[in-house]
């Protein structure tokens, strides 16, 4: 057998230290939300399909251990975390809509029209989902050169290092999207903060009450005058008076 037609060792490499801002954190609370549970699970995500490629690779099951850092991987771990920032915006928001609504005592109706919803959370997480562009488009080309690797042998071996190289650029590209999406929080809370305070500014109209006001006022000032003498009542006042007063 000669050396050109031996496949190469499938070495996995360590990805962490692409994403130290993912696994460390950034110190930051964006938005005051804290969203360390979510980027430790992310972090976890990829920890995990690495760890599962290096132990396929080192059975022999080339294939599989690529599928394990493919695309998939990279992919459905950083759904994950929008999903999860979204949901934890929309609550967050919430909360907040709900101590400022029940202060100024903001109607049912207004509350429903304002008030983070489903709609509001899938808006949320398509734009939070825009902070991976960069990510999306390095893995564009992992499958392809994760499928050159797998048939690496001996005169192949830059297969195995653009492999490589590829799989680090991913992890630097997702902890570069995460740095994005921390961002993106921060400004949705700027703009959740103007919602904010324009309920804390709402107040209940007086034109119903001043209506009300000079309707009884008018019936008064004209029960008087008929009471005093100055203006003959009607008939049906006449009768309901008798009727109530006079036996």
């Amino acid at each position: 057998m000669t050396v050109g037609s031996v496949l190469i060792p499938l070495r996995v490499p360590e990805l962490g230290p692409y994403m130290s801002k993912i696994v460390t954190g950034t110190g930051r609370a964006p938005g005051g939300l804290p969203l360390d549970a979510v980027r430790l699970q992310l972090a976890t995500r990829v920890f995990q399909g690495g760890g599962e490629a290096r132990r396929l690779a080192a059975r022999e099951q080339r294939d599989a251990a690529v599928a394990a850092v493919g695309p998939a991987m990279w992919l459905e771990a950083w759904d994950e975390a929008i999903g999860g920032v979204a949901d934890l915006m929309t609550d967050h928001f919430g909360r907040q809509f709900d101590a400022e609504a029940n202060v100024v005592r903001l109607p049912r109706r207004g509350r429903r029209r304002v008030r983070p919803n489903e709609a509001f959370r899938r808006a949320v997480r398509a734009r939070l989902g825009s902070a991976g562009a960069a990510l999306v488009a390095t893995l564009d080309g992992l499958e392809q050169r994760g499928a050159n690797a797998v048939a690496a042998t001996g005169l192949e071996r830059e297969a195995i290092e653009r492999w490589q190289e590829t799989l680090c650029t991913a992890a630097r590209r997702l902890e570069a999207a995460w740095l994005d999406l921390e961002s993106t929080v921060e400004s949705e809370a700027r703009l959740w903060q103007v919602t904010l305070d324009e309920v804390a500014q709402w107040r209940r109209p007086l034109w119903p009450v001043m209506l009300v006001g000079g309707i009884l006022l008018v019936a008064a000032t004209w029960l008087g005058l008929v009471l005093s003498g100055y203006v003959l009542p009607p008939p049906w006042f006449a009768e309901l008076w008798q009727r109530l007063f006079v036996r």
